[in-house]
């Protein structure tokens, strides 16, 4: 956070604008590439690789936020390690519900096919 001398206080004014014009180019970037035609990825209109492109602007904006603006990065390592731990067990549960869609004899065969 920004001491109280003058000089560090326009330090974090800079810093948070900078931010801020972040933020908006990626909103910016996010609706072109859902609205403009030339930058319509993949299938006409929506389709998966619209929406990779788009999570991954989103992502970019919420490392700004994450890094700057809730200030991460004046913390210590135990902090970065929870945040790491809890993408891991994110996606340990989102593999395991697409586990829930996979047919239990394919998966069986596929299996014993590697035991040979």
């Amino acid at each position: 956070m920004a001491g109280d001398s003058p000089e560090e206080i326009k330090k974090a004014m800079k810093t948070y604008a900078m931010v801020g014009v972040g933020l908006m180019i990626g909103t910016i970037l996010t609706v072109a590439v859902a609205v403009v035609p030339e930058l319509d990825f993949g299938l006409k209109g929506f389709s998966t690789t619209d929406l990779v492109i788009g999570l991954l602007i989103a992502s970019g904006k919420a490392s700004l936020v994450m890094y700057f603006l809730m200030h991460l990065s004046d913390e210590k390592k135990l902090i970065y390690f929870v945040y790491a731990m809890s993408i891991f067990f994110a996606l340990a549960l989102y593999f395991i519900t697409k586990m829930a869609f996979v047919d239990p004899i394919t998966a069986l065969n596929f299996f014993d096919g590697l035991k040979k």
